[in-house]
């Protein structure tokens, strides 16, 4: 945090009262939120701009749900585009297409109440303000499609803000200070932490790791973290990656990375994809720090299979043999319009450029396991060397990466649709 950020924090709290400045010196810093507002809006003098944007901030967190439904109302209202100027340089361009007129037309489309978000940005932790305030903005947006206008001009502020360049890499192990470890175990989003007992032995162990990504100017939060078991085999049930008494596989042994776990932390980044930087460079980092590593797969769930066959109206109680079969056509032969996979898990190891490299039954056993992908995991192989040609070829003709022991298993259960897969 700059100094100039530090010192309004403390003119904000009253600490300097008798000292250089003095919040009268500024102006009225008023209760009324539409004044705070104006005075935010008017102001162009650095400091005084952080004074007024910093009130402001605080006016804001207070709000309940119906009085910041009112408050983007009158940002809607009063500090939306200016359709006449707007339409004026849009006239002006298209006789003269000019740079200058071209910036016109730019700042013309660009409604006013976005510059109030980079202004509150400048404040004391003003990035982690506003991705809560994006939190609640998702929160209430079902029931108020006006909110949609918000979400959306800060997601594409944050895409900007958190671009991974910006983005701080960092071992989460037992030493780690306990207010982030509590984050671990409060974010974890796919297999449940249940205890600090639970926690150590996903991080202390000299076969495991854990990653996260942080943003500078949000120093205690993570924005995702990732899980890693060091083995010396590809795992096929959960059990026997994240259970507390189980074997320590020695350095010797290792030659495989598997991620079995990632997390997104900030509900308020949702939109913004961290979790393919964040694998690719894990496991360039792991493969520096262990030269017997020669193979990096996943352990994932596949969330949407229990949904899927209920709207197929497929027998849920199925036998071994066919339970597996629809689970390849689930991942392979995708229904959606846009012929991307079913499962979202499998687009997303699969657009990062992994392999669709084994299928596990009876793999996660816990209630949320088979409610929700009826126990099934799957590998996902990334092969470092490939990852960008099968990234570049999915994205262009949806084609799915298959291992040749999926391929054997395709056509065992004489599954013989191949659109979109090879």
């Amino acid at each position: 945090m700059s100094f100039l950020k530090n010192l309004i924090s403390s003119i904000m709290r009253g600490s300097l009262k008798g000292g250089y400045f003095r919040s009268k010196d500024f102006g009225v810093l008023h209760k009324d939120i539409n004044k705070a507002l104006e005075s935010v809006m008017s102001k162009s003098g650095e400091v005084s701009s952080l004074v007024y944007a910093e009130h402001l901030s605080n006016l804001i967190e207070n709000l309940d749900d119906k009085q910041l439904i009112d408050f983007f109302n009158t940002l809607i209202e009063k500090y939306d585009i200016d359709s006449n100027s707007l339409l004026k340089a849009s006239k002006e361009y298209s006789k003269n297409k000019t740079q200058k007129n071209l910036e016109i037309i730019t700042r013309s489309s660009e409604p006013q109440w976005v510059e109030l978000f980079r202004r509150l940005n400048t404040v004391s932790e003003g990035t982690h303000r506003l991705v809560r305030l994006r939190e609640r903005i998702r929160s209430l947006e079902k029931d108020n499609p006006d909110l949609a206008f918000f979400d959306i001009s800060l997601l594409n502020l944050f895409k900007h803000w958190f671009n991974p360049s910006f983005l701080v890499l960092k071992r989460i192990d037992w030493s780690t200070p306990a207010n982030i470890l509590e984050k671990i175990i409060a974010y974890e989003a796919v297999h449940e932490i249940n205890s600090w007992e639970d926690l150590r032995a996903r991080l202390a162990p000299e076969d495991r790791r854990c990653f996260a990504f942080f943003h500078p100017l949000i120093p205690n939060e993570p924005l995702i973290f990732v899980e890693v078991a060091l083995s010396d085999n590809m795992p096929e049930t959960i059990n026997e990656v994240i259970k507390i008494d189980r074997s320590i596989t020695l350095d010797q042994d290792i030659n495989t990375a598997v991620f079995y776990s990632i997390s997104n932390c900030q509900d308020g980044l949702s939109g913004i994809s961290f979790g393919n930087f964040l694998i690719k460079k894990v496991a360039h980092k792991l493969k520096q720090e262990n030269e017997g590593l020669d193979r990096f797969v996943t352990l994932s769930p596949a969330p949407g299979f229990t949904k899927w066959l209920k709207e197929k109206s497929i027998d849920e109680d199925l036998h071994e043999d066919n339970l597996l079969k629809h689970a390849l056509i689930y991942l392979l032969d995708s229904d959606r319009e846009d012929g991307y996979p079913n499962d979202p898990v499998a687009k997303f190891h699969l657009g990062n450029g992994a392999i669709l490299e084994k299928v596990n039954l009876n793999s996660d056993l816990s209630s949320k396991g088979i409610n929700q992908s009826k126990g099934i995991m799957i590998n996902y192989l990334y092969n470092l060397d490939l990852l960008e040609k099968n990234h570049e070829l999915f994205f262009k003709t949806k084609t799915v990466q298959q291992s040749d022991g999926i391929k054997s298993l395709r056509k065992k259960l004489q599954i013989d649709k191949q659109a979109k897969s090879k």
